[in-house]
């Protein structure tokens, strides 16, 4: 999609050559690190930042952004590059900060259940850092992402039905202010009634309040045992009625992931897998071993009764990363459907008693346009996907892709859900934000934005509608 891009001067020799000393060959204008920082996984356009620094540490960070703030240069906080609403795009020009490089481990509290890390640390990452403790990080997004990414973005995944989000697991932040002043937010406790929560106004904010360097996360005991399942169903209206009743009566599934028929199909010939093309629901369950076992069987009797065929259990933990992985590359699976495409994904939430209606609606919508769509997500917290497959340079594509976004999304409004449930506003969702919280509400998020970062260096253009957009 074409963005509007805010023409920009080139940098100034001066920043140019303070960034030069600075940072020596982490300092790059080079096309091809331009390019690396100038698109994500979204079906915009990419745009190249003028500069890419690799920052090391919160110090670097700090004097990276009071150069810039001297000479009026945005900044654009980035990661892993994995997302997919054009988070990263420099649409205003300025300098792509890449934090890969902070990515120390810095203290891991075993007797306290928590680890102190830097913002560049991927999940993978650290749950092989973890592996002999018997602790575990339970966020997953899928994409190997950076954990300052992740608590930007509030992301979430296959977990969250049980462990819930970012914003449930990080305990506190090491932020640098637009002005270059460092905040510290939170503490190790688990519970604080000090003050305003400030870890939460950074987490979800795209780095356009300030750029995490540093984060306090919580982990989890690696439960005794573990079990994941696959079971197909007739119709996708029956997966989706044994999620609600699953949740309604309180067992603690760890994940319960939705995947159409063309999903399916789809995975199957990316992973070489053989599962039956109808829909299907993938479980897991943790816990002891008798809980497990009894999850399993409720869980089991509750989709028999509503069609539920072909159980097929994976204990083994290499028959379990199997059926996961597979799950995870549903998105690249989908993108062969179409060769030469590019998705246009979009996600919603609801809430779980409005689920089954959602998707009988969007499946509807669905069967109304060209192109291909495919539907999945984390259902057991009223979360789910489509990837719509367009040709970028095809019209009718975009004109279909824009208008089975609108609908999904308006839905989910109409039934006191969101506009994303966990891919974040970034470019592509801007729009909806007004109509999802109100003006008053927005109006208050320009109020945090303007007292935070004065002079809008900070991932300009990010998350806030354009004042003639929705206000």
């Amino acid at each position: 999609m074409t963005l509007p891009i805010t023409p920009r001067p080139p940098l100034p020799d001066t920043l140019i050559k303070a960034l030069q000393t600075r940072f020596g060959s982490r300092f790059s204008r080079g096309e091809s690190i331009r390019v690396q920082h100038g698109r994500d996984e979204s079906i915009h356009t990419p745009i190249l930042p003028d500069a890419v620094v690799f920052a090391e540490s919160t110090e670097e960070v700090v004097a990276l952004v009071q150069l810039a703030r001297v000479h009026g240069v945005p900044l654009i906080p980035f990661g892993a590059g994995s997302s997919v609403e054009g988070h990263i795009l420099p649409i205003h020009g300025g300098i792509s900060v890449d934090l890969s490089g902070m990515n120390r481990i810095l203290a891991v509290h075993n007797d306290d259940l928590d680890v102190v890390v830097e913002a560049g640390v991927t999940r993978i990452q650290l749950n092989t850092a973890l592996r002999d403790t018997g602790l575990f990080f339970p966020i997953d997004p899928g994409a190997d992402a950076s954990l300052g990414g992740m608590a930007a973005t509030r992301a979430s995944g296959t977990n969250a039905v049980r462990y819930g989000t970012m914003r449930e697991n990080v305990l506190g932040l090491t932020v640098v202010l637009a002005d270059g002043s460092v905040v510290r937010t939170g503490t190790r406790a688990r519970k604080s009634s000090a003050g305003y929560d400030l870890t939460r106004l950074f987490i979800g904010s795209e780095g356009t309040l300030g750029i995490i360097t540093e984060l306090s996360i919580r982990l989890h005991p690696v439960p005794e045992a573990m079990s994941a399942a696959v079971c197909a169903f007739p119709d996708v209206d029956a997966a989706v009625r044994t999620v609600i009743q699953t949740i309604q009566l309180g067992v603690p599934v760890a994940r319960i992931e939705l995947l159409d028929t063309l999903s399916i199909a789809a995975v199957n010939r990316h992973s070489q897998t053989t599962l039956n093309e109808t829909p299907t629901l993938f479980f897991e369950f943790h816990g002891s071993e008798a809980a497990v076992a009894e999850q399993a069987a409720l869980v089991q009797d509750i989709a028999t009764e509503l069609g539920g065929r072909d159980f097929a259990w994976a204990t083994r933990t290499e028959d379990r990363n199997r059926l996961w992985r597979a799950r995870h590359d549903a998105y690249f699976a989908c993108l062969q459907l179409k060769p030469g495409a590019r998705a246009f994904p979009t996600d919603v939430c609801v809430p779980i008693s409005r689920l089954a209606e959602a998707i009988a609606e969007t499946n509807e919508d669905i069967a109304q346009v060209s192109i291909p769509v495919a539907l999945f997500g984390h259902v057991g917290d009223g979360n789910f996907h489509l990837v719509v497959l367009v040709a970028p340079d095809n019209p009718r594509d975009l004109a279909e892709a824009e208008w089975l976004n609108e609908r999904v999304v308006g839905r989910a409004l109409a039934m006191d859900g969101t506009c994303t449930g966990e891919h974040g506003i970034g470019i592509g969702k801007a729009k909806f934000l007004v109509r999802e919280h109100g003006a008053e509400a927005v109006a208050v998020m320009r109020t945090l934005k303007a007292a935070l970062d004065p002079d809008n260096l900070l991932n300009p253009g990010k998350i806030l509608p354009p004042l003639n957009v929705g206000d």
